[in-house]
């Protein structure tokens, strides 16, 4: 599998597209909310919510190593690559069932 074939899957296909795009509003509206609010209460957890379950791994994983001391930026990275790793698997099983499809018809 190389880089291009990669690209494809997790960026490039509608389903990924359509995923990161709601992944990229939560973030935007999270970002949005804390900046104008004085009381932004649970907007946060929606980023994490849209990519778990790996980003929920992520985040344990972070707190276990760096505790209450771990940045804010490692936790960022560890939702851009859940939402990346997620957005893979979305779009391999896109084109899984997409290739199904097209086989299954008749000519």
């Amino acid at each position: 599998m190389n880089a291009r074939t990669l690209l494809r899957l997790s960026v490039t296909n509608p389903a990924s597209a359509v995923y990161l795009g709601l992944v990229g509003a939560s973030v935007v509206f999270t970002g949005v909310v804390v900046l104008t609010s004085s009381d932004p209460g649970f907007v946060g957890v929606w980023p994490f919510f849209f990519t778990a379950p790996t980003s929920l791994l992520a985040a344990g994983l972070i707190g276990a190593v760096g505790g209450l001391d771990a940045p804010v930026w490692l936790l960022g990275a560890g939702l851009a690559a859940s939402a990346l790793i997620q957005s893979l698997a979305l779009g391999a099983t896109y084109e899984g069932l997409r290739g199904r499809i097209r086989r299954g018809r008749p000519a």
